[in-house]
């Protein structure tokens, strides 16, 4: 068996989806498409290297977007991967990825990124057939009657439709004569709808070889509209969180990770943020992932004097790498002085960048008690937080 190759082909600009960020780059299954994508050959195939087509300078997103999904560092250990900047076609796109590829005689699968419904059941087919037949193709069957028009606007040819079918990817090449056919298609500024099509115009480098048609499946879909994606998978779950502190003297004044010139600061185990302790309990909540309590017992020492900062760092990088992400935060901490709105801006901008959001997914308001209870004698702070977290399914 020769080794194997894969061409993800995700240079494009993603224009018709109309949501001005790349379509390969959207979240999906607690990743992005493009990990998705990537992920369903890695695990059921051993390619020896992989190759992404990706936008001029887009090296930095592209990482991101693939590594979205943490399982795939350790799918592509001990493997090559390249990032390979594409062209202005998806022709030259590809012709560039598949040059990048150091294994010459490798059979090759060129698969468009966007495709990340693919199953293991196609990709399996499509290397069977390329090792016995040199080059292979899914495609199903048309529904609708297919007609040849002319260029007037009428109809030319009525076509059979049992003769017919619609090509997918993953398309699968032994790549040195694939190689040979982008070559001479470059230098006869040739352009092709897709590599079958490259395959099939130069029959003397693929030494006649036609392109095998194997099964494919309509749910191998490339989402190409915002329609394309399956927006129903989307999970939400609201979390509540609230937290209470006597305030003493000697202590300092911390609110949402900014220290607050007061004349009492939080009695606590830790700095005693009561703001980032009621966030940490309502983001634990909605991702069921437990309380502030089970995460930093108050009887561990470790714990003593904690930067609340630090505490919510760590338990926001476990929901996330369960696939949560942030829609909002909406806050509300009880106090009666200091008066936090001149520090509001900075408390917001303090929790958004622990939780590397945006400042507009984060919103924090105070209330007095109106000198009653603890808090409004001034003996204590409470805040409340209510959570929107989501994830695709």
């Amino acid at each position: 068996m020769k080794s194997l190759s894969l061409v993800l082909a995700a240079a494009g600009s993603s224009t018709r989806v109309g949501l001005g960020k790349k379509k390969e780059y959207l979240e999906m299954k607690g990743g992005t498409v493009l990990s998705c994508a990537a992920r369903i050959f890695l695990e059921t195939a051993d390619f020896s290297t992989v190759v992404i087509a990706i936008p001029k300078d887009g090296k930095e997103d592209a990482e991101k977007a693939l590594f979205s999904d943490p399982r795939l560092h350790e799918l592509l250990e001990h493997k090559n991967l390249f990032f390979v900047e594409g062209g202005s076609t998806r022709q030259s796109s590809v012709f560039k990825a598949i040059k990048a590829i150091p294994e010459k005689n490798s059979i090759v699968l060129i698969h468009d990124a966007a495709r990340p419904f693919v199953s293991e059941e196609t990709i399996k087919k499509v290397i069977a057939a390329a090792e016995r037949y040199g080059a292979s193709v899914p495609a199903i069957a048309p529904v609708d009657t297919q007609k040849e028009i002319s260029p007037d606007g009428t109809i030319k040819r009525h076509l059979v439709r049992k003769n017919l079918c619609a090509v997918q990817t993953p398309q699968a090449f032994i790549l040195a004569p694939l190689l040979l056919c982008h070559e001479k298609a470059a230098e006869e500024d040739m352009e092709f709808t897709d590599d079958t099509e490259i395959w099939d115009n130069y029959p003397e480098v693929t030494d006649g070889k036609k392109v095998f048609v194997v099964e494919g499946s309509k749910d191998n879909k490339k989402i190409t509209f915002i329609q394309d994606i399956p927006m129903k998978h989307l999970m939400t779950k609201i979390g509540i969180g609230t937290d209470l502190h006597r305030l003493v003297e000697g202590r300092k004044f911390y609110l949402g990770g900014i220290e607050i010139p007061s004349e009492k600061g939080e009695d606590g185990h830790s700095d005693g943020d009561v703001l980032l302790h009621a966030i940490s309990d309502a983001l634990l909540g909605a991702s069921g992932l437990g309380d502030i309590g089970s995460y930093f017992p108050p009887d561990e020492p470790q714990w003593k004097d904690a930067d609340s900062k630090e505490l919510l760092r760590k338990i926001w990088k476990d929901i996330s790498n369960e696939g949560w992400r942030l829609n909002n935060l909406d806050c509300v901490v009880e106090t009666e002085k200091p008066k936090l709105l001149p520090w509001r801006e900075k408390i917001i901008e303090s929790i958004a960048n622990v939780l590397e959001v945006s400042n507009h997914q984060v919103f924090v308001k105070a209330k007095t008690n109106e000198k009653q209870d603890s808090v409004g004698e001034g003996n204590a702070i409470k805040a409340y937080c209510v959570c929107l977290l989501e994830r695709n399914e």
